[in-house]
């Protein structure tokens, strides 16, 4: 599948925004610890994937009720689901000047990855969480997400890349007050 930007504008993939908060004191702050044992951009980048997919519980995994949205309060609290974690590992990479592009697709709702630019390309990660019969890995070398649509089903993979995350996928998160009521409101395509 060919990924398509949504602005050619490369340096919309590095912006800062209110959801991806990477000038935040503790985004800023995490970004550093990570830094601080990576080689190079690619040891860093899978340092943070790892560090957002094992650290960051999916709260449906989990149980926890709470919803979040913007990067710095994921960090914090700990939590979130798909989309929350997307945001969260893409101030990350932000943070240390890696380009970050929010990618999605279709099941029986829509599910939010990201994908990073190194090398000339566009790479999709799935920060999700590993569960049983999950097995998402950050790599350059083919994709390694958390799931795989089925177009019998008519899952797909949308291929437009986000420089901010999408509208409508804001909205239902901003919105709902706890985890219960998110699951309701869940888009079910963009």
């Amino acid at each position: 599948m060919e990924l398509i930007q949504n602005t050619a504008d490369l340096s919309a993939y590095l912006a800062a925004d209110e959801v991806i908060d990477h000038h935040h004191p503790l985004v800023r702050g995490t970004a550093a610890r990570l830094a601080k044992g990576a080689v190079d951009s690619y040891a860093y980048a899978r340092s943070a994937f790892e560090f957002v997919r094992d650290t960051i519980p999916h709260s449906q995994d989990s149980g926890d009720l709470r919803v979040t949205w913007r990067a710095s309060d994921v960090l914090e609290r700990r939590t979130g689901i798909c989309y929350a974690k997307s945001h969260a590992l893409a101030a990350l990479l932000r943070a240390e000047d890696i380009p970050t592009a929010f990618c999605y697709q279709k099941f029986d709702e829509v599910h939010g990855l990201v994908a990073v630019r190194f090398n000339g390309a566009w790479h999709r990660q799935d920060p999700r969480g590993n569960t049983p019969g999950v097995d998402a890995q950050f790599s350059l070398d083919g994709e390694r997400l958390a799931f795989t649509p089925d177009p019998e089903f008519d899952e797909l993979d949308y291929p437009v890349l986000y420089a901010e995350p999408h509208p409508v996928v804001l909205s239902v998160l901003k919105a709902a007050p706890d985890r219960p009521y998110l699951w309701k409101t869940l888009p079910a395509a963009l």
